[in-house]
């Protein structure tokens, strides 16, 4: 199988040689490409792994802009892959739960798959149907996590990066407007997998995006995340009804299973006799962040005590949805060979409230011609 090396030189050229896979960590930032393998109509995928001077890696697919392998250091050093997926792209077609994926062009649910923009009012497929209620999840039949990206790795700023764009028609899945969006990947020398969005649009549409990594900081296919402990900067959640569909309400977490302004272990309150973690099966919430004024902020922290791994989650969005794997049941079989249990990853999804285009009290999510979105996303590791 080939390999290309993209090595950071001094003169910050791209230099492109035939190589086998490093078993060490490179002197310097480099980013390599493979074949991910074929997706039933023949078309071919590829995986790029952006890799800094210490080992710390992802691994990204052109199919979905999948963060396929995410490998992160224990506190005795040790690497691990902390993100849950399979070994190809076919694959991630056939069964994945949205493992790892680029998500839109609405990222999480829309009511009965329809919303009114302009005095005009759009119908979407509804892929989901929580509570036997239908809406349309994440971007419907076939999303920005089932198209293949154009791709093209770079190094910025001395930091490997992969450019990902993909236009949307106008039409798509129910969607108004041409979309143009481009997402880029980032590497940095401080463990950081940095997400930056960008898009554009035609007409006016509704755009919510975000990653849909799952996570285990034990290690993929290393049994449950209840006894990671999360901290959330939120002191406010929007309510669901039974379909998992927001009330309009945003209402404080206090005196809740939702408070997770100061530490708590993720299956210390999980099954508590809540209506709110009765509809999600659990956690499956959208958190508003106390921090709303589009700069990049803490919004999360994560801690495995184990393996000592440490995650923090900044952000420019608003809200963040954390779900916490209450429909993983054990019949995935993941990169390691194993199983994946109920609740052995969580997400962590920086994005805009759910159902927004029908909730004239929430952030807007309306892009309109002539305007471009942008949102960035960090997940930093370290630990302690």
């Amino acid at each position: 199988m080939k390999n290309l090396l993209f090595p950071a030189c001094a003169c910050m050229a791209i230099l492109v040689s035939m190589i086998a896979p490093l078993p060490a960590a490179p002197a310097s930032p480099v980013i390599t490409v493979k074949s991910f393998g074929l997706l039933p109509d023949g078309r071919q995928t590829h995986l790029f792994t952006l890799e800094n001077a210490s080992g710390f890696r992802a691994d990204i697919s052109d199919l979905g802009g999948i963060v396929v392998n995410l490998f992160v250091p224990d506190k005795s050093g040790k690497l691990a892959d902390v993100s849950l997926g399979f070994d190809n792209a076919a694959q991630y077609l056939a069964k994945s739960p949205y493992f790892g994926a680029l998500i839109g062009r609405y990222g999480n649910r829309i009511a009965h798959g329809r919303f009114t923009l302009d005095g005009q009012t759009y119908s979407l497929a509804t892929n989901n149907s929580p509570g036997d209620i239908p809406c349309a999840l994440h971007g419907g039949l076939v999303g920005l996590d089932k198209v293949i990206w154009q791709a093209r790795p770079a190094i910025m700023d001395g930091n490997p990066a992969l450019i990902l764009r993909y236009v949307s028609r106008d039409g798509e899945e129910g969607y108004p407007g041409e979309l143009a969006v481009d997402v880029t990947y980032t590497v940095t020398p401080k463990n950081e997998l940095r997400i930056d969005y960008q898009a554009t649009t035609t007409k006016a549409t509704p755009v919510n995006l975000t990653n849909h990594t799952y996570f285990n900081l034990k290690g993929e296919g290393e049994g449950t995340i209840l006894d990671h402990v999360l901290m959330m900067r939120a002191s406010r959640t929007t309510p669901v009804n039974a379909g998992l569909i927001p009330t309009g309400e945003i209402v404080p977490v206090k005196g809740t299973p939702l408070d997770f302004t100061s530490p708590h272990r993720i299956g210390e309150r999980v099954d508590a006799s809540d209506e709110q973690l009765k509809f999600g099966g659990g956690y499956d919430h959208n958190w508003v962040l106390d921090s709303q004024d589009g700069k990049l902020a803490l919004a999360a922290t994560v801690h495995e005590p184990t393996s000592g791994r440490f995650m923090e989650v900044l952000t420019t969005e608003p809200g963040l949805q954390f779900y916490g794997g209450n429909f993983l049941d054990g019949t995935l079989t993941g990169k390691s060979g194993k199983k994946y249990p109920y609740r052995s990853g969580f997400c962590l999804e920086t994005q805009h409230y759910p159902d927004s285009p029908n909730q004239p009290g929430f952030p807007s999510t309306i892009l309109r011609p002539g305007e471009t979105l942008r949102s960035t996303t960090i997940y930093r590791f370290s630990t302690k």
